[in-house]
């Protein structure tokens, strides 16, 4: 990997993403190594989370190592204590740090003041982990990633930004389908921009859900409202009437396509009652290929 930290997808080379992704499916079918034995990683986590914890947690352990989880009460990151002293601090006594924060600034300030490996698990920007095991999950359901169609319908936020990054990295074609005023932060677009065209893969913003979801592959749906947004969402649930991804707007897509929702999911809004049960959903192998993406990352940092 470039560089001692995993903030973004960008902090892999394109063909690394490709690699790493082989990584994790070499770990999923059951070769483990244990980089993380007699080591010790800090979760930081200023935000709640059900499927980034348990799957770091477990992670962790199988790849040999200990965590010490601290809540948004244990550390007040950035107000009980700047971000820089308390990474100077954890820099004494833990191997790494996995970090879910609010603002990608402060995962920034954490890899600058710290000797140890820091991993983005979410920020305000990206949400890289989980763009590695979304394009596992694709890899494993379509056989191969060069050429596949991904739509993502939504906000674009932080999955829809490391996703398009991972596809664009892997030769895959990514059509989002956003409001005007919710497009993927332009850092993010620009660079996924340029990784398309060295991958020669289609990158495309479109209004419409329908003209994104035609042809696709993959389906692929986020709320509309994250942790953070609360003071927007009635704004938002207006802004986005009619991006709903529901059995008529999937069925616009290819007759093989997969739905894909990283979870948790607002039922009647992003998504209609029964999509997380639709025949074709892949939500749950989602969550579970969190788990081998990320030993894969953790792998990758601590190799010898």
């Amino acid at each position: 990997m470039k560089g001692k930290d995993f903030l973004s997808v960008a902090d892999l080379e394109a063909e690394e993403v490709s690699a790493m992704v082989q990584a994790a499916q070499k770990m999923k079918s059951g070769d483990s190594p244990r980089p993380l034995e007699g080591k010790v990683l800090a979760l930081l986590f200023e935000k709640p989370s059900l499927r980034t914890r348990v799957s770091f947690e477990v992670g962790i352990r199988q790849l040999g190592g200990e965590c010490v989880y601290l809540s948004k009460e244990d550390i007040g990151l950035g107000t009980r204590e700047p971000e820089s002293d308390i990474a100077g601090v954890l820099d004494r006594w833990v191997d790494g740090i996995v970090a879910r924060v609010f603002s990608h600034r402060s995962l920034q300030i954490l890899a600058e003041r710290a000797s140890i490996p820091v991993v983005n698990a979410l920020s305000d920007l990206e949400h890289p982990c989980q763009a590695m095991g979304d394009l596992l999950t694709i890899h494993e359901q379509k056989g191969r990633l060069d050429g596949i169609k991904v739509a993502f319908v939504g906000d674009g936020n932080n999955i829809a930004a490391s996703l398009g990054l991972g596809c664009a990295s892997v030769g895959a074609n990514f059509t989002i389908a956003t409001p005007k005023d919710y497009q993927v932060r332009t850092v993010a677009w620009e660079e996924a921009g340029k990784r398309a065209a060295r991958s020669e893969s289609r990158l495309e913003w479109v209004e419409d859900p329908r003209d994104a979801v035609r042809d696709a592959d993959v389906v692929y749906t986020d709320v509309w409202v994250s942790m953070g947004d609360e003071s927007e969402r009635e704004e938002r649930l207006r802004a986005f009437a009619g991006y709903q991804v529901d059995e008529e707007l999937f069925a616009r897509a290819k007759g093989d396509a997969v739905f894909m929702h990283d979870m948790p999911a607002h039922r009647g809004e992003e998504v209609s009652e029964g999509m997380l049960e639709h025949p074709r959903s892949v939500v749950f192998d989602q969550a579970e290929n969190r788990l081998h993406a990320q030993k894969a990352i953790l792998a990758a940092l601590f190799a010898e």
